[in-house]
């Protein structure tokens, strides 16, 4: 196994994050809006450049701008508005067509057999939510937000066939996506509710990061060789 790029680096970076993260759950808890502002478009970035730091030549290259357009996402958010949800919605779709792609190339599909049981799983899961939600949604969001619900259950889907702590960071990431949709619907909210949607989110996209990093760090099997007779 190769070492890491910077490994004294990839450790405060990895610190650094888990800092941001645990100052802006706090920021939401306590109400506390300029540390909630402040500390949202640190989040992935410190993440990525955390991959960055500990990279190694196996590291997939789609790894970094998934989590580089999950910033712009949580950025584009905090605009507001139809238009700013819109706009991050499609950054967020652009990191999750990079992690659909390389968990695919990480042999994803492999087992398809179990890929399709999964997979009809996953379509149940999605066609309910989008039964449930459209008719609450305005008009201009229900294409949109089909769309997008689909590409994270593809996410979902295919992280779950490369690591088991990528499976759960992409089921975590639906369920946060999931929250924020029954916001625009103008459900109830549960306690908690934006706390739930960030902790999630974050603990989703680490999920996926390690998930990855630990099957590209893994080595390859090695084919069986047939005793000599």
């Amino acid at each position: 196994m190769s070492p890491a790029r910077d490994p004294r680096t990839a450790r405060a970076l990895l610190i650094a994050f888990a800092a941001a993260s645990a100052a802006h759950l706090l920021g939401i808890v306590l109400q506390l809006h300029p540390l909630h502002y402040a500390t949202k478009p640190l989040l992935m970035p410190l993440l990525a450049a955390w991959v960055w730091a500990s990279a190694r030549p196996a590291t997939p290259k789609l790894l970094i701008p998934a989590l580089l357009f999950g910033a712009g996402g949580d950025i584009l958010l905090e605009i507001g508005g139809t238009g700013g949800f819109l706009a991050g919605m499609g950054s967020f779709a652009v990191g999750h067509a990079c992690y659909v792609t390389m968990f695919v190339k990480l042999g994803a599909l492999a087992d398809r057999r179990r890929t399709a049981l999964l997979a009809v799983g996953y379509a149940v899961v999605w066609a309910t939510l989008i039964t449930l939600l459209l008719p609450d949604l305005d008009a201009g969001m229900r294409i949109p937000m089909a769309c997008y619900s689909l590409l994270l259950a593809a996410t979902a889907l295919t992280s779950s066939r490369i690591d088991w702590r990528a499976g759960v960071g992409g089921a975590l990431f639906l369920l946060s996506d999931t929250l924020i949709a029954t916001d625009i619907a103008h459900w109830k909210h549960l306690p908690m509710h934006s706390f739930l949607i960030m902790l999630t989110y974050l603990v989703g996209q680490y999920l996926l990061t390690i998930g990855t990093l630990r099957r590209t760090d893994s080595p390859a099997p090695q084919p069986a060789v047939a005793p000599a007779v």
